[in-house]
Parts: C-alpha cells; sequence; structure tokens
C-alpha cells in the first residue's frame, strides 16, 4: 500500500510539472514573425497590406483627388510631403498639376489631437500665382481625408495665418473640406 501511494504522488506531481506556469501578472506576448498566410477571406488590399493614400491636386480650375495604393498610410508629414512633390507623370498625363509650387511654402505639419497645424513661410510679392485658394484646398483635402485628421489651421512664424476658403473669406478657424466644396470635382 505504501508502494501505491508513492507512486501515486509520483504521478501526480509528474502531472501537475507538465503544465504552463502561472505568472503572478500578465505580461505582453509579442507576434510572431509574419508574412502570415492569408485565409481569402479578407478584401485584396487588407490581405497584400496596401491603404489607400488620397492626394488633392488641382484640375483646370477646382480640386481633385488621386488615391494611390501604399503600404501603410504614411506618418502626416510624410503624407504633406507627398502631396509638395506634386502629381506623378501619370497624374500629370491626366491633366492634374499643383498650385502649391511658388505659392506656398510649407515648413512643417504638427497634429495635435484631430487638428493638423501646417506652418508656412512668408512668399514674396512677385511670386506671379493667383490660385492661393486651391493651394490652401489642396493641403486641407488632402490632410482632412485621413481618418486621423478633422480639422486644418495654418501658422506663419508663432501667429494664426488667415486663410482664404473657396468662397473668399478669410478665417484662422479650423478647416475642412467642405470649405472648399464648391472647387471639388469628385
Amino acid at each position: 500500500m505504501t508502494r501505491r501511494l508513492g507512486l501515486l504522488l509520483a504521478a501526480t506531481a509528474m502531472v501537475a510539472g507538465c503544465g504552463v506556469p502561472v505568472d503572478a501578472q500578465p505580461r505582453p506576448v509579442q507576434a510572431p514573425p509574419g508574412p502570415f498566410p492569408s485565409t481569402g477571406s479578407a478584401s485584396p488590399s487588407v490581405a497584400t497590406g496596401q491603404e489607400d493614400e488620397t492626394l488633392c491636386f488641382v484640375r483646370d480650375d477646382g480640386l481633385d483627388t488621386v488615391v494611390r495604393q501604399v503600404q501603410a498610410l504614411p506618418g502626416i508629414d510624410v503624407h504633406l510631403q507627398r502631396l509638395l512633390a506634386g502629381p506623378t507623370a501619370p497624374e500629370r498625363d491626366r491633366g492634374l498639376t499643383s498650385a502649391l509650387p511658388g505659392t506656398l511654402t510649407v515648413s512643417g505639419v504638427r497634429l495635435t489631437g484631430t487638428l493638423a497645424e501646417v506652418t508656412v513661410q512668408a512668399v514674396g510679392d512677385e511670386i506671379g500665382r493667383s490660385d492661393e485658394v486651391l493651394a490652401f484646398g489642396q493641403i486641407v483635402c488632402t490632410l482632412t481625408r485621413r481618418g486621423d485628421v478633422n480639422g486644418v489651421t495654418f501658422r506663419r512664424g508663432d501667429r494664426p495665418l488667415e486663410v482664404p476658403r473657396a468662397d473668399g473669406s478669410l478665417t484662422r478657424q479650423p478647416l475642412t473640406a467642405a470649405d472648399y466644396q464648391p472647387l471639388l470635382r469628385r
């Protein structure tokens, strides 16, 4: 009987030792390295890691959007830099241009909550451009297409800048695509 009790205790100890140890507190778990095979249930853009990046350019006397496929939506500063770089050659072939070169010199952007604050530098009076509304509209319409931006303000140095809306009125208040709706082609 003593022998059976000893074997029973030994078997119980072995079985109890085979489990996963319990931590006193939860601990972070890192995902294993990917890529992971697709189960076929996700949409093609999700399965391949593609995201839509919307940019707003000028066509004729209005604003038109372009959706580019990117691996991941970039930070707001990179997104703005891509807008400032202008349309690609195929986009230019479709009649898209930019009002930004020679109209505005953007020196930075900062996201505070859901408000993007764009800093611009002064441009000389002799720029020869009269499409300032389109330039501001390009920035506002591009940035507010992002899920993390609800409005855009502009600064020159340490001061808020009055910016023209599509109707010609000036404001220092946060702008959205609705402020440029009459100029939007789609």
